[in-house]
């Protein structure tokens, strides 16, 4: 099919077959442990506030750490770094795990959760890689970015999935346990494969990425943009358990990354035209405008005409993100691209954690239907962010528009 021919080419290059596999399996457990940790401690203690507390703490001390950890990737290469700084994430899981099966004090949650934020951002290693072999191509860099944007979506998609299936079919922490190993699992196979990886600059010119003109608005909108994640997760959650169908809480959540996954390997097939900080606002006013059909659809109390309502909404996702991960490439300073990828990443995961607790907090205090106002206010948020705070006028680093 015509279609898929951008996506033959990027994988006709040697060594990327192997690298995607193996960043894949690693990348999976990523759409487990924020569902499995909700699923987990919510049950176990019967409060969706203090699984969205959990959750919204180990998210910002990745936000905190994951930068750092970036860096040290770019200065010492991928496998160097990745291997013991995964170790201590899945030590910090299988913590949480004995905290919560052993009905230890609710303190040692947060601690426990808190030490997963060592864990490498796979998705910018493997984007890392195709900047490496895909330098000087526009064309085929895009169609990257939108693979690459489809495979967090699909990861996504089945991930709760998994998550909501082995917490419910075997034990509360059955999800948490298999997503360990399948981190590590995959994190093993990627770093193990060399020809691809970046090489290494010890010493890297250039200012730092969050210094970098026309940074800063970006992490903002990707910020707003992680509330609409996260608060949609836990108020999903806490929806589909108040409707007596906890565990297809997780199949909902797939329907939206399926809408997302779909949109973003049909974007990768095109050339979109126009400057990319023009394509981000219209990618995020669309974005903004759907989360008004979730929020409708669950006024009506209907489980499926919510995971309709969210699958329509999921198309805008992909584009918007695809978009500003193009921006956040162009705009990095050389040598330190895994580094700016983390740090949107970090915006991104930041704003999970935002929107994680305040959709746990509403949904605790007035009601699910009501929670789906949050990622509403944080849509809108993001297009304020997006129309005032992205301008075109701001130096790429890297490639033309």
């Amino acid at each position: 099919m015509p279609r898929l021919a951008p996506y033959r080419r990027l994988f006709r290059l040697p060594g990327t077959r192997a690298f995607t596999a193996g960043n894949l399996i690693a990348r999976l457990p990523m759409g487990m442990f924020s569902v499995s940790a909700v699923v987990m401690i919510a049950g176990t203690r019967g409060s969706y506030a203090l699984a969205g507390a959990v959750t919204a703490t180990g998210l910002a001390a990745t936000a905190v750490v994951a930068p750092w950890t970036a860096r040290l990737v770019d200065r010492h290469g991928q496998a160097r770094v990745a291997l013991p700084a995964t170790a201590i994430a899945v030590l910090g899981s299988l913590a949480l795990l004995l905290c919560v099966r052993h009905d230890a004090p609710d303190w040692t949650l947060f601690a426990s959760y808190a030490a997963t934020a060592t864990t490498p951002n796979t998705g910018g290693m493997s984007r890392a890689r195709w900047a490496h072999l895909l330098a000087g191509d526009t064309k085929g860099l895009h169609t990257a970015h939108s693979f690459e944007q489809a495979a967090d979506e699909l990861c996504f998609m089945l991930g709760p999935v998994l998550a909501t299936f082995l917490c419910g079919a075997l034990f509360p922490q059955a999800g948490t346990l298999v997503g360990a190993v399948l981190l590590l699992t995959g994190m093993l196979l990627f770093t193990s494969r060399r020809a691809t990886e970046p090489p290494v600059r010890r010493h890297i010119p250039g200012k730092a990425p969050l210094r970098a003109p026309g940074m800063p608005p970006l992490l903002a909108v990707c910020l707003a943009t992680g509330g609409i994640f996260g608060a949609t997760e836990v108020v999903t959650l806490a929806f589909a358990d108040a409707a007596g169908h906890r565990t297809a809480a997780g199949a909902v959540l797939a329907l939206q990354a399926a809408g997302s996954c779909a949109a973003g390997l049909l974007y990768g097939a095109v050339r979109p035209a126009g400057p990319a900080a023009r394509r981000l606002a219209w990618c995020v006013a669309a974005m903004a405008a759907l989360l008004v059909l979730p929020l409708l659809a669950a006024r009506t109390g209907s489980l499926p005409l919510l995971a309709a309502a969210l699958l329509v909404a999921g198309t805008a996702t992909a584009p918007t993100m695809v978009t500003t991960m193009t921006l956040v490439q162009r705009r990095t300073p050389e040598g330190r691209l895994n580094e700016g990828m983390t740090l949107a990443v970090t915006g991104l995961l930041g704003g999970i954690a935002g929107g994680s607790a305040l959709g746990g907090w509403t949904v605790e205090h007035v009601s699910a239907t009501a929670g789906y106002g949050v990622p509403v206010a944080a849509g809108a948020l993001a297009l304020a962010l997006a129309l005032t705070g992205v301008s075109n006028r701001f130096t790429d680093h890297r490639t033309p528009h």
